[in-house]
Order: C-alpha cells, then structure tokens, then sequence
C-alpha cells in the first residue's frame, strides 16, 4: 500500500497542494485553487487583507478534489508552507477576529520605526538581527493602538501556516523560525523578546506554544477526518514560511547554498552558520528550517520587488506578441552590455534593499541609432540579473559565503540569458530543479515524521534540470555593464 505526504502551500495568489509518494519520491498528483487569483481587500491606501477561511475553504476544496482520485486514508503526513510576516487574530473559541494583515500590508511601517528608535538601532541588531519594521509584531501593535476592542478579544495570534495547521488539528501551535520571522524572537537569549513586547505594548501571552520547523507539533482531529477523510492522528510535521522552504525544497540548508526565485518579485535566500546582520536591514536573517541550538543556521533573506514585474512590463508594453521564449531568444541577439543600454528595474515601489527608497524604474543611456527592441529585451534581463548581485554583494559583505545558487526551473529561471548573466557577474554556479513550495513541504513532512531518516534519503529523487556557469565570453562587457548599473543607483544615505 503507498503512503503519501501531503504538501500544502498557503499563498496570497493561490493555494496548492501536492502529495508525495514517500516511497518513490515523485510527485503522485497536485491541484492549485482558484483558478484565478484569490483577491486581496486594500480598504485604505497602503492595506492588504485577506480572510483566513477564505484559504481553508481552498485548501478543503483542494484535498477533496484529490481525494476524488486517491485514498486519502494513505496520507500518511501533512507538511504547510505559507506566506511570510502575516496576522492571523483569534478569540478564545479560535474564530478569526479579522481578515489577516498580509505580508504587503504597509501600515505599521512607522509603528515599526519607532519601536526601533525607542530600542536603539545597535540593540535591535543584536537580539533581533533586524529591524522591527513592518513584520508580525509591528502589524500587532497596529492594532493595539487602532482597533482596540479587537486586540482585547484576542486569545492567540497566529502566522498563516499556523492557522492551517489549527484548522486541521484543533492544536494552537507555531514555530521558532515563525516566531522570529514576526520578529518576536530574541537570538541572544533563544526565546521570545520581551523588550520588543513591551515597547509594542503586546502580549506574550498570545503567542502560541513553538517547536521547530521540521517535527510533529499537532495532528489531525476526528473534525478533519470526517470532513476531509484524512484519518485522525496524522502527523502534521512540517511548518515554515514559503520562502525559507523555497530553499528547503531545493535542499538548500547549509553554508554556502543560496537559492533563488523570479516570479513577480526577485528573492535571494542565503545560509549561514552564524548570526549575521545588516545594520542598514536591507536583507533579513531568520531562523532557517534546520535550525537547531547546537547545529544553528540562518536564513538571510533578500527581496527585490520590482524584478519579475520588469520583465513582464517591457514585455507587455513592448513584445506583446511575442512568448517569454521568443523574448529570450531574440534579446540573446543583442551584445552582452547592450552596447551601454543600462534599466534599473526597481518600478514597483519602496525597496528595502534600497533602505525602503523608492527610486522608480529608469532607463539610461538610449540610442535611436544604436539600440532596438532585442537591446531593450535584454537590457531588462541584465538589469534584474544586477539586482540580485547588488544584493548578493551585500550578502557577501556580511560573510555568507555564495557557491551555488539553486532554484526551481520557473520564471526568469527559464531564461538562459539571465542564468547565464547572473552566473557570470556574481560568480557562483546556478543549478535547476524541478520542485516547488507544495512539494518541499510534502517532503519536508515526511522528514518530520521520520518517514525520511536523513537529507540524503529525502533529497534522493531531486533531480538537476540545468546548470549555468562563468561565461568567459560575456565577463568583460558584464562587468562594465554592472559598474554602469551601480552607477546610476543614486542610493541615498
């Protein structure tokens, strides 16, 4: 009789679910909800909300669409993955309290500044290795101050993986790695923070009870059997957010490994040994999957928000025509450097790689007579490839060393331009699987539940798509064309 795991990926576009054969560690079946993008409500400038059981009705419709097909009875685990840094209220008999203050939700920006002005920028960086900024606690102390007869119902806080989790089990649970993406964590004393609780005047008490990242912290209820057909008493061994299981998916958990996404926006996400920080919080570090006291490690995360948006904008606007493959192939007829054409892609906003500068998207140096579409299509690759080395190059400045950076074959990733061109101006080598979050967390459930008794049997059935290398052809032209696109950054300090 197979056994399966059960991977679920809580998105802010879509949620998709996949199921593992443990055996054989392929993909049995996977099915993504809705078919268009599950809407985000911005009432106010600068908001972004969802409701919670808007993405337990989809992930309920999702197991029962497979379970059409397949025993549920064999499932014989269940890992989540989700969106990072949102807010999930509940009351005392685990209703949600409010729809859930996503990741983009921008309010308690400046509730996050000042808390970390009133507790000293140096002393943030030392117990919390970031900033406060706009993560969990600042979205909390948001609505401390402003929906006050909200906060005092409130019993448990809850990130969007932990809600999942609850739905099917009943259990209020979370983990080290969730509480210290909310920024609640205290890497100096290996537990919560209590200063970061006082300034923000929010309570310790609702937060709910942590364990790590990759072990069974609750299990299916007699509610979800008789509603899903998952027997009661499954193992839910696996929770993290998406994008330090985007690395876990892509077996990247120690030193040197770096994985990568490009989708509508850039990520870089490195590991480290060591409790790295960056006093300017341009990057990120938290607790990565495979943390543990005695074997600790770090994930430093790097978002560009504009990358992907670029690529899709010039290509709208400018070879609408034309499919992805087609831009790729006719932008590598352009000369590596574009012949001087530089495009900062950064039009989607603040950036906090740029400190939260929003410098807008720009085009340099155009020529009428030297420069057509081919020029412009690849001028947009190159410049998101910069971009992630201007962040890579800040990565590097604070000791992570950058071999090999994984990522699933998607995207920009598809590119073989871009590939090449980041391969060759930050210099380490780019491999490509074919996984994504749904699956990571399936067999990253399965590692939980011991199912899977090592990395090497998890990871066994990871195959390598491609790989991109230095090109010795492209290196001067790149590097030139890389000091151009530094050059024009105008980063404020």
């Amino acid at each position: 009789m197979n056994m399966y795991s059960l991977g679920i990926d809580i998105g802010s576009s879509s949620i998709k679910i996949s199921m593992l054969d443990i055996q054989t560690g392929k993909c049995a079946t996977e099915v993504t909800l809705p078919e268009r993008e599950m809407p985000i409500n911005a009432p106010h400038k600068g908001w972004a909300e969802q409701d919670p059981d808007l993405w337990w009705e989809y992930v309920c419709q999702g197991i029962q669409n497979i379970g059409n097909n397949y025993d549920l009875q064999q499932v014989a685990c269940i890992g989540i993955t989700y969106q990072m840094h949102g807010l999930v209220c509940l009351d005392a008999s685990g209703a949600p309290l409010r729809p859930s203050i996503i990741w983009c939700d921008s309010r308690a920006v400046e509730v996050g500044r000042a808390a970390t002005e009133a507790l000293g920028t140096d002393w943030c960086q030392q117990h919390l290795l970031n900033h406060i900024g706009n993560f969990t606690a600042a979205k909390l102390a948001w609505v401390q101050k402003n929906e006050p007869d909200i906060f005092a119902r409130i019993h448990r806080i809850m990130l969007p993986g932990d809600y999942i989790a609850y739905k099917l089990s009943g259990a209020m649970t979370t983990t080290q790695s969730g509480l210290s993406e909310g920024i609640f964590w205290d890497y100096q004393r290996k537990g919560l923070c209590k200063e970061v609780f006082e300034t923000l005047n929010i309570n310790t008490e609702h937060c709910c009870e942590a364990g790590q990242s990759v072990e069974t912290l609750a299990t299916t209820s007699l509610e979800t059997e008789n509603l899903l057909g998952i027997p009661a008493g499954v193992p839910i061994s696996y929770r993290v957010g998406d994008q330090p299981n985007n690395a876990f998916s892509l077996n990247v958990m120690e030193p040197g490994e770096v994985a990568a996404t490009g989708g509508t926006s850039g990520v870089v996400y490195g590991v480290t040994d060591q409790p790295v920080t960056d006093k300017a919080s341009r990057v990120n570090p938290f607790l990565h999957v495979n943390h543990t006291t005695n074997d600790p490690r770090y994930g430093v995360l790097l978002c560009l928000n504009g990358c992907g948006s670029a690529n899709a904008w010039v290509r709208r606007n400018f070879a609408s025509e034309l499919s992805y493959e087609e831009i790729n192939s006719l932008a590598e007829t352009a000369p590596a450097g574009c012949d001087g054409l530089t495009i900062i892609p950064f039009g989607n906003g603040a950036e906090r790689v740029l400190e939260n500068q929003n410098i807008k998207a720009q085009i340099h140096h155009l020529d009428f007579n030297r420069h057509n579409r081919a020029h412009l299509l690849r001028a947009t690759q190159e410049g998101i490839a910069f971009a992630f080395c201007y962040g890579i190059d800040i990565m590097k400045s604070m000791g992570l060393k950058i071999n090999v950076i994984r990522a699933g074959q998607a995207n920009l990733f598809l590119s073989p331009l871009f590939c090449k061109t980041l391969a060759t101006v930050s210099g380490a080598k780019i491999e490509l699987y074919n996984t994504d979050g749904a699956l990571g967390a399936a067999r990253g459930a399965a590692m939980g539940a011991g199912f899977y008794t090592s990395r090497e049997e998890a990871f066994d059935s990871l195959q390598l798509q491609d790989s991109y290398e230095l090109d010795n052809t492209m290196v001067e032209p790149l590097k030139e064309a890389y000091q151009r696109f530094l050059s024009k950054l105008n980063i404020k300090n």
